[in-house]
């Protein structure tokens, strides 16, 4: 019997933007197209994962994101202490995905030697590649390296049975997705792997992209590993917040079930 897990959504930070934004080629039907940020809790069976650890208040500034709590407070209102966490997967090394990676001081980092290659390679010489990262955190995660706090993927691995890592490649050249089984079936946090729903489903791109040909054959990954395309969770889609119920009402508008049954 295949355990099953309670994944949570807890949003973080949002900011304002447009559709042309959002996709390569822009949008005929360009208005507001506003983008949430996400960090993610896998909790059962007394483990509990985190994946992905956001952003903090000075980058936040920096780039102009409206930071709403920080990723640690988030989990903290589910009754997670983020220096207590024993495992965390970094989806990809992005600002917004592998930030305030020092709030988790127990932690073994879960990631993709594709990513790390990318990110400390010759790609990153040119400001098309590199504008996602924040080469700080870059340098922090290598130094976890050296201190044995990394633990490396080449594809596809089994993290914990009915948890599961799956290299995707396109938005970034690491970047993996997470399988996770729930109550309802195979969830997959597609990360960027598909930033709004409106990408996998119309088999449209995200501007910022480093392969279009993995990033489109990912879209068939997902689907072929989530129990449905109502299982896919995107990125940083407002509409996350819309289709799930509310961990609790004390994190309304904040954290979302999403082992449970979408709301539409």
């Amino acid at each position: 019997m295949i355990p099953e897990y309670e994944i949570y959504a807890i949003r973080y930070a949002t900011r304002d933007a447009v559709r042309k934004s959002h996709f390569i080629g822009g949008d005929a039907h360009d208005g507001p197209m506003p983008m949430d940020y996400f960090v993610w809790l896998i909790r059962g069976h007394g483990i509990a994962w985190v994946v992905d650890t956001g952003f903090g208040a000075e980058v936040a500034a920096q780039r102009g994101r409206t930071l709403l709590r920080t990723p640690d407070a988030g989990l903290a209102l589910l009754g997670v202490d983020a220096a207590k966490v024993k495992d965390v997967v970094i989806t990809h090394l992005h600002y917004d995905h592998v930030g305030t990676f020092e709030s988790f001081p127990a932690a073994q980092f879960h990631l993709q030697d594709d990513e790390m290659s990318f990110a400390t390679g010759r790609h990153m010489r040119h400001r098309l590649f590199n504008h996602g990262y924040e080469v700080e955190e870059v340098v922090g995660m290598v130094r976890l390296v050296y201190k044995d706090r990394v633990s490396f993927y080449n594809g596809s691995a089994d993290l914990a049975p009915g948890i599961s890592l799956h290299r995707i490649g396109g938005h970034t050249h690491g970047l993996q997705c997470v399988r996770i089984n729930t109550q309802r079936g195979w969830v997959v946090l597609a990360s960027d792997a598909s930033h709004y729903y409106e990408h996998f489903e119309k088999r449209r791109l995200f501007t910022t992209m480093f392969n279009a040909g993995e990033a489109v054959e990912g879209y068939e990954t997902l689907q072929r590993l989530a129990s449905s395309p109502r299982h896919i969770i995107p990125g940083h889609d407002p509409l996350v917040m819309r289709r799930y119920p509310a961990a609790s009402i004390a994190t309304q508008g904040i954290a979302v079930r999403l082992d449970a049954e979408p709301q539409d």
